[in-house]
């Protein structure tokens, strides 16, 4: 019988990706906050709520030092978040854990349902990915990988590669529904971006909205 220690988690890494230099926003976004509360603690708080162990990959690891997990640069500024990725994938390689459920750092309202379906990946899939509304129609940086898709990744790397999008076109992907999405929240709502100071003023209305008690309660 194997170690407990030893035996292979049955939870992929909860990682969130703090990779970008935030040049829109002018200052570390992750640490902006909605709500009196940091992006990266609303993040971190839905991924442990999904069961998840959270870690951070990050550039400049003293930034966070604060944040209180545990961060390991990506691959480099120049790489994009494909770099970010890849570190996920190398420490979950590290901890003999199947994967990683990614999740940029600008994502507020990720709810932790939508982040247990990711980590629900039927056999046999590389990666799990939300469908979405948006110009992409997927929401790469709030998606599961597996340790699979390492090679694939690498490759793509290699051939000066930077976006999740197109290593997608490269891995087997189980794709989550859009009504399935729509089931747990409006999907602009769900993955809306923080990337600038309009963008947080959106989502402290949302916010507001979705706390405010509704019409003739009081």
């Amino acid at each position: 019988m194997k170690r407990a220690d030893t035996q292979r988690p049955t939870r992929p890494l909860g990682v969130i990706l703090a990779g970008g230099q935030s040049r829109r926003y002018g200052r570390p976004k992750a640490l902006v906050t909605v709500g009196g509360q940091r992006l990266i603690d609303r993040i971190r708080g839905s991924l442990e709520q999904a069961g998840l162990r959270v870690v951070l990959v990050a550039n400049d690891p003293e930034v966070y030092r604060e944040v209180g997990l545990e961060v390991r640069p990506d691959a480099g500024t120049s790489a994009g978040p494909l770099a970010g990725i890849r570190t996920a994938l190398l420490w979950a390689a590290e901890e003999n854990a199947p994967g990683a459920v990614v999740l940029a750092c600008d994502m507020p309202f990720v709810p932790a349902a939508l982040i247990a379906r990711l980590a629900s990946a039927v056999e046999g899939a590389d990666a799990v990915v939300p469908l979405s509304p948006g110009p992409r129609g997927v929401e790469p940086l709030c998606a599961y990988y597996a340790v699979s898709c390492l090679p694939a990744l690498e490759a793509a790397l290699a051939r000066g590669q930077r976006t999740a999008a197109g290593l997608l076109e490269r891995v087997k992907v189980e794709r989550i529904s859009l009504a399935e999405v729509q089931a747990l929240g409006p999907p602009e709502q769900i993955f809306l971006n923080v990337n600038t100071a309009s963008d947080r003023r959106r989502a402290e209305r949302l916010l507001k909205e979705r706390t405010a008690p509704p019409p003739g309660s009081t």
